[in-house]
């Protein structure tokens, strides 16, 4: 099995600067930081509503990332707009709700793979390598190839929340190998901290982990570069590396 890629989000450290509309905390330097700790992209969430980050954020990130900048979005028209004027290097296509805190799922793509596929066609042609975040089954997997997606982001969150976690984890790791056998990339993501990361660790087809609210959450008590480096630690060691 090959090292994992670390994807940091750091949509939450918008979070706290939006509770009172302050410039700071900025993300842009927590993703610095994150970069120096090992961090192989930085990702963010440009959401309808703007709550934490905002295109400020998206353009400067561009500028300055010098590893991946992975845009997550909702297939909204003036989000797609700026992502093919912006050009991150990788775009992650999420469902969106107003009322939810977090993404609570992923994107439904059976029976959507036209009007999907052409968003894909799209931000391919803006020179954007595109990913679809989707629920741990294989139908969801089948659909994504056959919009067109070259990758695939399986969420984790009924894995980390789940009490029965071996049965989810087996669902993770099915999506993972039909994705696989269908020549897509792999990623995971969604709940996933210091403790339950590492059995998805060990599922051999995944590439990249995408984790943000716990490594910010552990930011708070050892600061951002400690918090990505004991990521990539446990990361690695579940890894066998």
């Amino acid at each position: 099995m090959g090292r994992i890629r670390l994807g940091v989000n750091v949509d939450h450290v918008a979070t706290i600067r939006q509770q009172r509309g302050t410039r700071y905390p900025d993300p842009v330097i927590a993703a610095t930081l994150a970069e120096m700790a090992g961090a192989d992209q930085i990702t963010v969430h440009l959401r309808e509503d703007r709550r934490h980050i905002k295109e400020r954020d998206v353009r400067i990130l561009r500028e300055t990332v010098t590893t991946a900048l992975n845009l997550e979005m909702a297939m909204a028209e003036e989000i797609i707009r700026f992502a093919c004027e912006v050009k991150p290097d990788m775009v992650c296509l999420v469902p969106e709700r107003r009322e939810e805190k977090t993404t609570e799922g992923g994107l439904g793509v059976v029976g959507r793979e036209q009007e999907i596929g052409e968003v894909v066609k799209r931000l391919k042609g803006a020179g954007i390598l595109v990913s679809l975040f989707i629920n741990p089954d294989v139908e969801s997997v089948r659909a994504a190839a056959r919009c067109g997606a070259p990758k695939v982001e399986i969420h984790t969150g009924r894995y980390a929340d789940a009490r029965d976690v071996e049965e989810e984890l087996a669902r993770v790791a099915s999506a993972a190998r039909e994705a696989k056998e269908l020549g897509l990339e792999v990623a995971a993501g969604h709940g996933l901290d210091y403790k339950n990361c590492a059995p998805v660790c060990r599922i051999p087809e995944i590439e990249e982990l995408n984790i943000g609210h716990s490594i910010i959450a552990r930011a708070l008590f050892v600061g951002i570069k400690e918090a990505v480096r004991e990521m990539i630690d446990v990361i690695a060691s579940a890894r066998g590396g």
